[in-house]
């Protein structure tokens, strides 16, 4: 069959990978990496964006390919100083970057750079202005992060509520790795960290944990089907059965975001490039780190509590 189902699995219908085998290289390694990205968390530390800032930035497009020696000197004799000039797209595109200071006026400094790039190099398309106050800025990254945190408190609740409080526990543990990892790759690209990038986190870890959660529901399954297995073959078995299913579905992620990543432009490219990241480190922390914990929480009490669960039910 050229079209048949079997031409679209990544595995074969049943596999006996010992996955557990590399259970401790697994968790030694993601907490190494967490370690790590939380020390370039402070330094160097995370390159902020306009949102968390606060400045403007002006993006443009002029008819000549651009001296930047040469409109720098010009920003700075229409007293505009201290100004970050960064080329994108192509050598006739700029995007201009100015830090503001508090009680500063920022719409006038946009028209004063607009003014000036129209006036000096005749033929520029202003692309893009944006401002935003320090005040403004402090404000949404207080938000920001709020949104972050409760987003990690919303997703332990959800999984203790459908699962047993050792499922929650080793579902949020892990998201905070894979949370950590991310900032980490922020840092290691300077990638901007905006509005955009929590919206970028937001959605990886709504993705890593319905990752989990698929995991979660097998070892479930298997736990009242198989009550005499040992809890390490039984967490095994339930990653093997699904992992065509956890491989197709992060596949798929994966193709519908690589285009972004690579024409998606300076505003999404970001965004798109955290994503594959955050699938890629979402789909292997399913397996070498979510699965591990639950085996550390251990048999006894997850069993013990599955048993109780079943029992209440019945009642």
């Amino acid at each position: 069959m050229l079209f048949g189902r079997p031409l679209f699995r990544f595995v074969r219908k049943e596999t006996h990978i010992n996955f557990m085998r590399g259970r401790y290289i697994g968790l030694i390694t993601s907490a190494m990496l967490s370690i790590a990205s939380l020390i370039l968390f402070f330094y160097p530390g995370l390159t902020l964006g306009l949102d968390f800032r606060g400045g403007i930035v002006v993006e443009a497009k002029t008819t000549t390919a651009i001296d930047f020696s040469q409109l720098r000197a010009v920003l700075k004799s229409h007293g505009i100083q201290h100004a970050s000039l960064q080329s994108f797209g192509s050598d006739h595109d700029v995007l201009i970057q100015l830090d503001t200071e508090k009680g500063q006026n920022t719409q006038i400094l946009v028209d004063q750079v607009r003014h000036t790039l129209v006036q000096t190099m005749p033929g520029t398309t202003i692309l893009r202005a944006d401002a935003v106050g320090p005040s403004v800025s402090a404000e949404l990254f207080r938000n920001g992060i709020l949104a972050l945190v409760l987003s990690l408190a919303m997703i332990l609740a959800y999984v203790w509520v459908r699962f047993e409080w050792g499922f929650a526990l080793s579902a949020v543990i892990t998201l905070i790795l894979d949370l950590t990892k991310t900032i980490g790759f922020l840092v290691v690209t300077g990638f901007e960290f905006n509005l955009v990038m929590v919206a970028a986190i937001l959605t990886i870890l709504g993705y890593s944990t319905n990752d989990k959660v698929v995991v979660y529901d097998r070892v479930r399954e298997n736990l009242r089907r198989y009550r005499n297995m040992p809890f390490i073959d039984l967490i095994n078995l339930s990653i093997n059965e699904t992992l065509n299913r956890t491989l197709g579905t992060s596949s798929t992620v994966f193709l519908a975001s690589l285009p972004l990543a690579l024409w998606g432009g300076h505003t999404l490219s970001g965004f798109a490039w955290t994503m594959l990241f955050g699938i890629v480190v979402g789909t292997s922390s399913s397996i070498f780190i979510a699965a591990p914990l639950l085996l550390i929480m251990g048999e006894g009490r997850l069993k013990a509590a599955m048993k109780k669960s079943v029992e209440s039910r019945r009642a």
